[in-house]
């Protein structure tokens, strides 16, 4: 198959993601500096590792003076200052200079922990992303964004530094768990969800052979997602604005990570799955979406196997929703002491919101706990009917132009 290429505009901070099959072999040819002389640190996981051969022998055969090696274990615990620690004084250890290059080999966790240590060794040096989860894939890579956990929170400490390049080589997926697979599909149903209504009807249609990994279907999947974030990073690299749109459902979801202390019962796909839901219902119950719409994504997510509410993690997380509600108060969502929520008026409109009557957050994460039987009433039961109220905050214009461009 041809290898499709989707450029990230920054200006001087400029670079391309390959989306493709068998390009690990060809690392070089994705690599935008000439390797002969240049110092290679490559990072990956204990899953993630056995990549790090081909690579070398790419590298080697491609003039790279020499390549060292570097795995930390699994899991969102390894997103910790410790581990920040630990490979940044490898990094320094083992002679990293600013003519180096850094490649992260794995999912989100390692793309975001080497992409910070990269940022800060020697002042930044260049890294290059090779995500090989469906989440990294479609997500986590592509943006500049990196960071650690701390017990406050999910990604709290960090920087934006964009790499070099992003590759994304589809045979990676193969051997990566229907689990890992399915959590990375979410962050893809995430982008028709916020403003692209066509999208999420193609998924509707072909999100099944999406998540069996069929070729033409998942490399439309990815590069569409891939092409609706490059488009918003474009417009608000930093987060100021417009690009926290891309958040949808994950101030519930953080939470609910954070609750579940980073320990595999939850992953961050199923986290934005379940997060998603309560976002579409919090915005039902506010008279904002039909129960049509609220419906359509819940059923979407379960049909493919994702959890769509709080009470389906195994075992249900020991929390309460103020707890919840005060882990959200701990988010970097969180602009003048208030909340800040992604709510949508239907499929494929959302928007931000700090006017959120907490009061509703804790009904619906309730009724999501499992400590009241049924869905939300068709109806707001508390006479919050505010439809009228937060339409119209002036990026819509932006968000539909960013989404509907697709080649």
């Amino acid at each position: 198959m041809d290898t499709r290429i989707v450029t990230i505009d920054l200006g001087l901070r400029s670079y391309d993601i390959y989306i493709g099959s068998g390009l690990l072999y060809r690392i070089a040819d994705y690599v935008p500096y000439e390797l002969a002389g240049r110092s290679v640190f490559l990072v990956a996981d204990e899953n993630t590792a056995p990549y790090m051969q081909t690579l070398q022998v790419a590298l080697k055969e491609a003039g790279a003076a020499r390549t060292e090696c570097f795995v930390v274990t699994p899991g969102e615990q390894t997103k910790s200052f410790t581990s920040l620690e630990r490979l940044t004084n490898w990094l320094l250890e083992s002679g990293i200079r600013r003519d180096s290059i850094v490649f992260a080999v794995g999912g989100g966790v390692v793309g975001d922990l080497t992409g910070f240590a990269a940022s800060v060794a020697m002042r930044g040096v260049p890294y290059i992303q090779i995500p090989t989860s469906l989440l990294a894939q479609v997500d986590s890579s592509v943006g500049g964004k990196t960071g650690i956990n701390t017990a406050q929170g999910k990604n709290l400490v960090g920087s934006f530094y964009q790499p070099k390049a992003v590759v994304i080589d589809i045979d990676t997926l193969g051997t990566l768990p229907k689990r890992e697979l399915l959590a990375g599909y979410a962050e893809i149903a995430k982008y028709g969800l916020i403003n692209d209504s066509g999208f999420f009807s193609w998924l509707d249609d072909h999100g099944e052979n999406v998540c069996r990994l069929d070729e033409e279907e998942l490399v439309h999947a990815i590069e569409s997602s891939v092409k609706a974030k490059a488009l918003v990073v474009q417009a608000d690299e930093k987060e100021q604005g417009q690009r926290a749109l891309l958040n949808l459902g994950h101030t519930f979801g953080h939470a609910l990570e954070a609750a579940a202390g980073y320990d595999g019962r939850l992953l961050h796909g199923e986290a934005v799955s379940i997060g998603a839901v309560l976002a579409y219902d919090l915005s039902h119950r506010m008279g904002l979406c039909t129960a049509e719409d609220l419906e359509r994504v819940r059923t979407h997510f379960s049909e493919l196997g994702l959890p769509t509410q709080i009470s389906f993690i195994d075992p249900a997380l020991d929390t309460t929703p103020e707890a919840l509600i005060e882990a959200m108060g701990h988010d970097k969502k969180v602009s003048g002491g208030k909340i800040n929520f992604i709510l949508v008026n239907g499929i494929g409109e959302a928007f931000m919101s700090d006017e959120v009557d907490l009061a509703l957050v804790k009904a619906v994460l309730k009724d999501s706990l499992g400590e009241q039987q049924g869905k939300a009433s068709s109806d707001s039961e508390n006479g919050l009917s505010m439809s009228g109220k937060f339409k119209n905050k002036g990026v819509k214009g932006l968000w539909r132009s960013a989404f509907s461009s697709r080649a």
